[in-house]
């Protein structure tokens, strides 16, 4: 007899659904220009100053004519929104439905619905010509080693990751440099993958410079 919880045998019809997500994304994201995704976490309050960086941020990319993705959700996803929203330019997000409903922030002119992760994160990465990433939680950690693991590996181009608020990261790298790197699990060029800002306006100008040197 059958298990509703036997999940294996599903497995084979499991693959349409992550076709379809994929088929999705690529149709909805393929057309939308230059973007760049701002990651952090859902859980910052509008009162809180990386909220208002993060909503200036976006608004200064979108002026440059990035369109920019979030993860859809509330804290740093629905200020950059906003601030996307606010400069007229595509507010994409990429929502993700979990056991916790996460309810699309109100500032998302583009939305796309994922069941995994996966093909959610394929798409953060997949048209952003930078990612800026602001103060979060494990969540957040995921998308930054996840994105500097694939540049660090060859697997996609090089492109700016820039982390907002040098007193949150300090620390996190501080680590990398003296238990990854003294190690010799990663090597010192792996350290320029990623910069860390203070304000919005040196966000952009990383962006700006990597793609003005790479002319």
């Amino acid at each position: 007899m059958l298990r509703r919880d036997d999940f294996t045998t599903q497995d084979p019809w499991r693959i349409f659904r992550i076709m379809a997500e994929f088929v999705e994304g690529f149709e909805e994201l393929a057309k939308i220009g230059p973007a760049v995704t701002i990651f952090g976490s859902a859980r910052t309050k509008p009162s809180d100053k990386y909220y208002k960086l993060a909503e200036e941020s976006a608004f200064l990319l979108a002026k440059d004519g990035y369109a920019i993705i979030t993860g859809a959700g509330p804290g740093i996803m629905e200020a950059a929104n906003k601030g996307a929203k606010k400069a007229g330019v595509a507010s994409i997000g990429l929502n993700i439905q979990v056991p916790v409903a996460q309810k699309p922030n109100s500032f998302i002119t583009k939305l796309v619905e994922f069941r995994y992760f996966f093909c959610r994160k394929v798409m953060f990465l997949k048209y952003a010509k930078a990612s800026v990433i602001f103060p979060g939680g494990f969540g957040t950690m995921d998308e930054f080693f996840e994105t500097i693991t694939l540049i660090q590996t060859q697997r996609i181009d090089k492109f700016p990751v820039v982390l907002m608020g040098g007193v949150y990261w300090r620390g996190l790298i501080d680590w990398v440099k003296k238990s990854m790197l003294k190690g010799r699990y990663i090597s010192e060029e792996d350290l320029d993958i990623f910069s860390i800002v203070d304000e919005p306006s040196e966000a952009v100008q990383v962006i700006k410079d990597f793609y003005s040197n790479q002319k």
